[in-house]
């Protein structure tokens, strides 16, 4: 279970960001921001919060809501346009920037998923597998990661050849033979192979 250790190691404000989607080969890359206020920090819920890859989908459906309840927390989006254009990496701090802007509360301390500071107005601190050790994090993690899968339903919907529904977009065999069968969508990241070299191919 992730905890608070981290922030209570820091004065002031301190809000979490973790992101979602950098591996897919489809939709965006999604981010999100939250800062846990000290008085709901006791409620029962918390117990269960972690890195949501940990989590089942049932878990992170219950969680979803409560934290949004209780928190205050923003989503950001870099679009496949910016991904192909700016690579996953800076597209993935360009949501994290959109999700700390999206929540609208000035921090005095960001803690970071992963190794890589986003540029943020406040002091930044990366933790390495932070969505198993703060807590903050671990929230924004299934923030993130329910809001994504929920935007690949709704590509899914369009495009149910692909199995989005089921994969999220990742690179499984089903979505891979689809490509064959079908070609690319416009939601298909341009510079990630195997597109990229389906794209080269029919040049």
């Amino acid at each position: 279970m992730a905890n608070l250790e981290i922030e209570n190691s820091l004065s002031g404000l301190i809000c979490g960001l973790d992101e979602v989607g950098r591996g897919p080969l489809v939709g965006p890359v999604t981010a999100a921001c939250v800062y846990i206020p000290d008085e709901v920090r006791s409620q029962d819920f918390w117990q269960i919060v972690t890195d949501s890859k940990k989590l089942t989908q049932k878990k992170r459906e219950m969680l979803f809501p409560l934290i949004q309840q209780t928190c205050n927390w923003g989503i950001g989006n870099a679009t496949i346009e910016e991904i192909d254009d700016l690579n996953i990496l800076q597209a993935s701090l360009l949501a994290m920037r959109r999700a700390y802007d999206d929540m609208g509360v000035a921090m005095d301390h960001a803690l970071i998923d992963g190794n890589k500071k986003a540029g943020l107005p406040c002091t930044e601190m990366t933790v390495v597998k932070g969505d198993s050790k703060s807590l903050s994090i671990a929230a924004a993690s299934i923030i993130a990661k329910v809001s994504r899968d929920n935007h690949m339903l709704e590509l899914h919907a369009e495009h149910p050849e692909y199995a989005w529904d089921s994969n999220a977009g990742y690179g499984t065999k089903a979505h891979l033979d689809a490509i064959e069968e079908n070609g690319i969508t416009i939601h298909h990241r341009k510079t990630f192979k195997p597109i990229s070299l389906l794209i080269g191919d029919a040049a």
